[in-house]
């Protein structure tokens, strides 16, 4: 019983397991790496299109000196990528990882990480010098990203810190909404506003994108692009990649990227615009009930019925802002989690009501 217990002897040497071997050409694979990562900007002139903010990074790189910034704008608009690659070039590619802090509103960010955390870092001192002999500034850089979901208190905690560490540390608060930021924080930070990016720089990206990627792209497919993806560069590169990976290799056109993007087809659009000015309320239901059983969001239905009502001549002013009025209830009921066909069908009515008085 003792020997069973102790295991039987083993009748051969144990098989080795095999180790993954590299390719053919024994190079490793590389992972694969989403292009919004892949194509992010590396140095700060690849920065698109915020030249204000490039040009004083430029010069406070010259003179390694770096004032307290806070970034603002929509989100796709480089505000992330500018402070992290002006970072790469400051320390360089290994002591990067050391004197640079990052912290997300996905990271808890309350009061006591503040206190604790990052006034930890914020003391420590460091020396002006890079491993491969380079000068760099003798300070740290902490990046508070989305810093407009910070609560209260723990902007009022930071403030402090920002004062007392300025000869050790930078800090750069990245967000979408300034209004958000405590007026003392405001003022302690250089502002510079990131703008929505335009279409010609837009375009230029994806094409230079789709000549690195060997992809074929129609002038219809990449004006899709930059269309719905309104001044979000990131949002253009995700649905390029979900196109490329869709299309496998064919060409990628307009009918593609609307099918990615989730948008609604303008002639479906202009269709249900035609059932409300010219037909029943019975066929006007009809129409939206199959355009939420296809699938579509309430929402982007709602955003594309703006655009599209606004530019019909049809309609006189008074109309369309009682038209507007309905949109800003229902895009409303619909971020409380209301009904989406009970919604459409509402403002349907508002636009068939409103259309009617022409008649």
């Amino acid at each position: 019983m003792q020997a069973f217990l102790k295991g039987t002897p083993s009748l051969g040497p144990k098989p080795q397991k095999s180790k993954p071997t590299a390719g053919p050409s024994g190079e490793k694979r590389q992972k694969p790496v989403p292009w919004v990562e892949k194509y992010r900007p590396k140095c700060v002139d690849d920065v698109a299109f915020q030249e204000e903010v490039v040009a004083v990074l430029k010069r406070s790189l010259e003179g390694a000196d770096l004032p307290n910034l806070l970034f603002y704008g929509p989100p796709g608009t480089g505000k992330t990528s500018t402070i992290l690659a002006a970072a790469r070039e400051l320390y360089g590619p290994e002591l990067f990882r050391q004197r640079v802090l990052e912290l997300n509103a996905s990271d808890e960010r309350g009061i006591q990480v503040i206190r604790e955390k990052v006034k930890n870092f914020a003391q420590l001192t460091v020396a002006g010098t890079r491993t491969d002999g380079k000068m760099c500034p003798p300070f740290k850089i902490i990046i508070l990203d989305e810093a407009d979901s910070m609560t209260g208190a723990a902007q009022a905690a930071l403030r402090r810190t920002m004062e007392k560490e300025s000869k050790t540390t930078r800090f750069c608060l990245i967000c979408n909404y300034v209004s958000r930021i405590i007026e003392p924080l405001t003022s302690r930070c250089s502002k510079f506003r990131f703008k929505p990016l335009s279409d010609k720089i837009q375009e230029e990206r994806l094409l230079e994108i789709c000549e690195k990627e060997n992809l074929k792209c129609t002038q219809e497919g990449i004006a899709a692009l930059v269309q719905v993806s309104e001044g979000d560069l990131r949002k253009a590169i995700t649905f390029l990649q979900s196109a490329a990976r869709l299309t496998a290799g064919k060409e990628i056109t307009e009918s593609i990227v609307t099918e990615i993007a989730g948008v609604v087809p303008c002639k479906m659009i202009d269709s249900l615009l035609q059932t409300c000015y010219n037909s029943t309320f019975e066929k006007m239901e009809s129409s939206v009930k199959d355009l939420i059983d296809q699938g579509f969001a309430a929402t982007q239905i709602l955003n594309q019925l703006h655009d599209s009502v606004f530019e019909d001549e049809r309609l006189n002013d008074k109309q369309k802002s009682a038209i507007a009025e309905k949109m800003a209830e229902v895009d409303k009921c619909l971020a409380d989690g209301a009904d989406e066909f009970l919604q459409m069908i509402a403002l349907c009515s508002v636009i068939m009501q409103q259309s009617s008085q022409n008649n």
